[in-house]
């Protein structure tokens, strides 16, 4: 049966090369400004699709912990953003 945990949650249990977290690569979210904050999550949101799909289990991961790191200094630095009323569902 397939494990139904989802892949931030399988995170630490893959094997091979991940990268330790004392080295996680790029530069730390908090010292980019917000321009290249914003470059670095549509890069990460580009190369999406072709990493879960085709990159190694540690270069998923990487991946994985990169975006959440990006996403969670946003959402730090913007915790009032404007929220489109058109992407909002009823109910």
């Amino acid at each position: 049966m397939p494990d139904p945990a989802s892949p931030e949650q399988r995170v630490d249990e893959w094997g091979g090369d991940q990268t330790p977290d004392d080295q996680t690569p790029g530069v730390d979210p908090a010292d980019l400004s917000d321009e290249d904050l914003i470059r670095e999550v549509a890069s990460l949101h580009r190369t999406r699709l072709d990493t879960l799909r085709h990159a190694s289990d540690a270069a998923l991961a990487t991946h994985l912990r990169r975006t959440a790191d990006l996403e969670t200094e946003y959402l730090t630095r913007h915790p009032g953003r404007e929220v489109d009323p058109h992407r909002l569902r009823n109910g």
